[in-house]
């Protein structure tokens, strides 16, 4: 491992930090050297908030070796006014001599921009360190930008010979219990990781799900939902306001408290369109966690990126079909607790 690799690894360390924090803003660690020694280091911490390069600048004791220091930074610096002041004008302010850039920002209003106002100030700029793991750290944001619609993780699991649940036809009848104590955690977690948490009108319906963290820490992700003629009850967990709420639908535009109504036409085979609102909104991933349908729907339309599928040792020989997958796209296979969970990449 090189230095500059050494120190590019403490700043993604830093920067994940912030993954329940920061969204839809990257996750950004920032470290400063001065002979290969680190005198500051910081990351951003919170949406809104300053960004890792002044957390880093800031909290080094001398700032008179600033000029003389190298600034590892996991993506590249922003360069221009948002929530904060640009991070650029900053290190070219302090005269730091020399950036190490994981990868660039995808985001237009950056995409070397930073780069090219560093480069021109006279600092000596180095762009790629750790790229592979820097793109994959922030893969939420950098598919909402160069994509321009949210980040989607599937996750459902499954008895061992191809089952999701059974069939019901009310929510009198109890779901099939497949995840156990600790898959059902890492599922908690993935609600945490990702902004958004979207079911098909069935699941709402047959299940009245909470979809909130609760085993986990991190916030709610915002709830999204595909209810064409708005079946769901008023008194659905769903529509309890506690939690921002998308319900997109054939009729009504419409906001109250933490509930919003999107109207969209022809929903049935409109999953572009409805991505395309939720990227509108900011919204950078999505975890869908059913249907069947909804799954299948997403994976036939090829508009998912990842995919987290748990495998118990149940059988059930009749019930609902879980949804099928090209086994050429799992990256990973483990087991938890006696369960198989298997990770897909597309």
């Amino acid at each position: 491992m090189t230095q500059e690799e050494k120190y590019m690894r403490r700043c993604l360390y830093l920067a994940k930090l912030g993954i329940y924090s920061v969204s839809p803003n990257p996750m950004v660690g920032a470290v400063i050297v001065h002979a290969d020694k680190i005198i500051g280091e910081g990351y951003h911490r919170r949406y809104g908030d300053a960004h890792a390069e002044p957390n880093a600048i800031h909290s080094v004791v001398n700032q008179g070796l600033l000029p003389e220091s190298t600034l590892y930074v996991n993506l590249e610096p922003c360069s221009y006014f948002g929530k904060t002041p640009p991070c650029a004008n900053l290190i070219v302010s302090k005269k730091i001599r020399r950036v190490v850039i994981g990868c660039l920002d995808p985001n237009p209003k950056v995409s070397g921009r930073g780069v090219d106002l560093l480069r021109n100030a006279g600092v000596d700029v180095v762009v790629g360190v750790l790229e592979s793991e820097s793109r994959d750290l922030n893969k939420r944001f950098i598919i909402q930008q160069e994509e321009k619609r949210p980040f989607i993780l599937l996750k459902w699991a499954q008895t061992s010979d191809g089952f999701i649940d059974n069939v019901r036809t009310d929510n009198s009848e109890k779901a099939l219990k497949i995840s156990n104590s600790v898959t059902g955690q890492l599922t908690h977690k993935m609600r945490a990781e990702n902004m958004g948490i979207m079911v098909g009108k069935n699941t709402v319906l047959l299940d009245n799900p909470s979809l909130t963290v609760r085993n986990w820490y991190g916030k709610n992700p915002i709830r999204i939902t595909i209810d064409k003629k708005n079946e769901i009850p008023e008194n659905f967990n769903l529509k309890n306001k506690e939690v921002c709420t998308l319900i997109f639908n054939n009729t009504i535009n419409e906001t109250q408290e933490y509930l919003e109504y999107v109207k969209i036409d022809d929903l049935d085979e409109n999953l572009p369109v409805i991505l395309t609102e939720l990227y509108k909104k900011n919204i950078h991933s999505v975890l869908v966690e059913g249907g069947a349908q909804l799954l299948n729907s997403f994976i036939r339309l090829n508009l998912w990126d990842e995919a987290n599928i748990e495998i118990s040792t149940q059988t059930l020989t009749n019930g609902v079909k879980a949804p099928v997958i090209q086994e050429e796209f799992c990256t990973s296979k483990q087991v938890i607790e006696g369960h198989k969970w298997k990770h897909y990449v597309r």
